[in-house]
């Protein structure tokens, strides 16, 4: 299924583009740095025993499929992105698993899920995107079920992700066309804010919005460090079209940067996140 409007499109464009496939390349690299919080999503549906699951900005479906796993024949499960190279791949996952859930290509900002009323609503990092995120969770809300839950899992701010950025702030003298990412603003940090994503969920008809700190340990093997710094983020799309010797230096510039990450043979990170809570009180 493919349903895609003609909004949002500086993000469609970032993740059918560079990010999507870039994503795809690194998939089991970041499903492993994301474990723990798959791992807490999956508790937090489980417990509440929907019976259809919605994962927003699905990516390659590693949540999406952890979710039908866990909850087995219980419940129908569906992964729900705009990025066309990972929603095929998160497809191929699921067929190579023979695990049941079901992918659709589609932004959920405006995305009409039909007939559809999902008992769960979850994201891992998949909701800080939307161009209009009041009319992202409004949407959102309209596939919901009466009584519906909303878990999601979002960045807090660079400030408390000093890794995230650290390989862009050591080469940013080098790469003047180096993109930000503010706060606030569609992209990682989008809803870094917990006053703001209160107000953005109540503005869209949830009720019992409740936005938690959320602290996780999270690893991966420093062998994938450099494809990591090299391939993801906003030095990714930029790297290519320099120069050999300047992408040695950009990259060995990155690496130096979160050497004080390193311990043991892995990097190692705190994942410093809200937890979103929220139900759907009807129409």
């Amino acid at each position: 299924m493919t349903h895609i409007h003609q909004v949002n499109q500086d993000q469609v464009q970032l993740w059918n583009g560079h990010a999507g496939h870039a994503w795809v390349e690194m998939q089991s690299v970041l499903d492993q740095l994301f474990t723990p919080l798959e791992r807490r999503l999956v508790e937090e549906a489980a417990a509440l025993r929907p019976e259809t699951v919605l994962d927003v900005g699905c990516g390659t479906g590693a949540v999406t499929l952890a979710l039908a796993r866990r909850l087995g024949g219980q419940a129908q499960c569906t992964g729900a992105d705009i990025s066309r190279p990972m929603i095929e791949a998160a497809q191929a996952r699921a067929a190579c698993a023979d695990t049941p859930a079901s992918f659709v290509l589609a932004d959920a900002q405006t995305h009409d899920f039909g007939q559809a009323r999902f008992d769960l609503i979850v994201s891992r990092l998949g909701v800080m995107f939307f161009d209009d995120p009041v009319r992202a969770f409004g949407n959102l809300r309209q596939a919901a079920a009466k009584g519906a839950a909303l878990r999601f899992i979002a960045w807090r701010g660079p400030e408390e992700n000093p890794f995230m950025t650290a390989g862009e702030r050591a080469v940013a003298h080098l790469l003047p066309a180096l993109a930000p990412r503010p706060a606030d603003k569609p992209g990682q940090f989008g809803l870094a804010s917990r006053e703001r994503v209160i107000g953005l969920l109540e503005q869209s008809g949830w009720q019992d919005v409740e936005v938690a700190p959320l602290d996780l340990a999270c690893a991966m093997p420093e062998a994938d460090l450099v494809p990591y710094l090299s391939m993801l983020g906003p030095v990714g799309p930029i790297l290519p079209n320099e120069s050999a010797a300047r992408r040695q230096e950009i990259v060995g510039l990155m690496r130096a940067a979160c050497e004080s990450y390193v311990q043991d043979g892995e990097l190692r990170i705190n994942a410093a996140c809200w937890l979103a809570s929220a139900r759907n009180p009807g129409a």
